[in-house]
């Protein structure tokens, strides 16, 4: 069996779990900069499964964030865990982009700059969307079959792959060919902590973005390229893809690539009618829940 080449789409989002007030702007959406930034959820599952593959069955585990420059924290994250290759996928032309124009994006990085890989993965969706419609439509943009909500991969060949995937009433077991995209839940596992080997050798690891601010660190570099050069040699400087490296047009990204419209945002306010006391009994209880299903609550 060749040396399997994974790619897992990472992405970071804010921690929405503990949303007030504070961190909603009048418009309605999220003020990102007031809430922590985390590695979406779902997103640590898929890192997750490419590591077990890896372990099972060998190969190399790559990891894509789009976003701004500070998702090179996202990126360490997984060099922590154990990813090979991490790449940060940023540029100003890229702002605004819907899912669309994101998984457009993402396509050109896969097929530009990891054209021969094998298994893409990525989270069943992100906590500040919900939509569930990058991966699926990265698919697509790849011409690639789609397998989404995945539990554990049964069985993986060369050419094939079979996996267990959760459905509405159960779930099923579904087989494929390579390459292929996985959208992976909650559910698949539980993603390893930082290792601290790991940890000790990528803390130091750096963008482009990071450079102009590093450089004072090392009176021993003259310039940020000589710096680059030195990170690069020991394997701690994230690679950078803007727009052209991806060989993508402006006119397919950001806003002018995404057709979504958002025509109208209300703020809903949630306030209390006062409350029923319900007796602590069997009939109380019983009463309780004949009147739910009568305002078809239940």
């Amino acid at each position: 069996m060749k040396e399997l080449v994974m790619v897992v789409l990472a992405k970071q989002v804010p921690d929405t779990q503990n949303l007030t007030g504070e961190a909603m702007k009048e418009d309605g959406t999220v003020n990102r900069s007031a809430l922590p930034a985390i590695f979406n959820p779902e997103d640590l599952n898929a890192l997750e499964m490419a590591l077990s593959v890896k372990e099972r069955y060998g190969g190399t585990v790559n990891v894509i964030t789009m976003g701004p420059p500070s998702a090179v924290e996202l990126l360490k994250e997984a060099l922590y865990r154990g990813a090979d290759n991490v790449y940060l996928l940023s540029d100003r032309k890229f702002a605004g982009s819907d899912t669309l124009a994101t998984s457009f994006a993402l396509k050109q990085a896969i097929v530009t700059k990891i054209p021969d890989f094998d298994i893409v993965l990525c989270g069943r969706q992100a906590i500040d969307g919900d939509t569930a419609q990058v991966g699926p439509q990265t698919a697509e943009k790849l011409d690639i079959p789609q397998l989404t909500y995945v539990e554990r991969i049964e069985e993986l060949s060369e050419n094939r792959i079979k996996v267990h995937k959760l459905m509405d009433n159960g779930s099923e077991v579904v087989e494929t060919s390579l390459p292929v995209l996985l959208t992976v839940t909650d559910s698949a596992n539980e993603p390893r902590p930082f290792l601290a080997k790991r940890l000790l050798k990528y803390r130091k690891a750096a963008s482009g973005f990071d450079l102009p601010a590093l450089l004072p660190k090392y009176p021993q570099f003259n310039t940020a390229e000589d710096l680059r050069e030195h990170l690069r040699k020991k394997g701690l400087f994230i690679e950078m893809w803007g727009l052209e490296d991806i060989k993508a047009r402006k006119e397919e990204v950001g806003f002018a690539g995404s057709p979504t419209m958002v025509k109208m945002i209300e703020s809903i306010t949630l306030t209390g009618k006062g409350f029923k006391k319900i007796e602590a009994t069997d009939e109380g209880i019983a009463q309780f829940v004949a009147e739910l299903i009568e305002d078809h609550t239940w």
